[in-house]
């Protein structure tokens, strides 16, 4: 992850509303090297995403791809979409590191 961060500085927010414990904002800040995630929105926020609850479920799930909720508008994009298109490596290896969290995480 540290090289691929190493060429990346991106800076999301995913709000999610609806759930359990109501709404929730979280961030994603990769930068010099370094990737963090954290309560709250990111500073500074390139990218912003909103999702109610079930589309997160769905797409953490497998059972929703996040590609068509982007494009059924499940998922709302606000910000630097052209930054988040160049950022799609670290996504990728984020993915890696997050699969043994989402199969052992409990969506009710």
């Amino acid at each position: 992850m540290g090289e691929i961060a190493q060429h990346h500085t991106v800076g999301v927010t995913q709000i999610i509303s609806g759930g359990p414990e109501g709404d929730v904002a979280y961030h994603l800040r990769v930068s010099e090297g370094d990737a963090s995630f954290g309560a709250g929105p990111a500073d500074p926020e390139d990218v912003k995403m909103e999702q109610d609850w079930q589309t997160a479920v769905d797409v953490a799930t497998g059972e929703l791809n996040a590609q068509e909720a982007f494009i059924g508008g499940r998922i709302r994009l606000f910000g630097d979409q052209q930054k988040l298109l160049e950022s799609q490596p670290v996504f990728g290896a984020l993915d890696a590191v997050f699969a043994s969290v989402r199969n052992r995480t409990d969506y009710r």
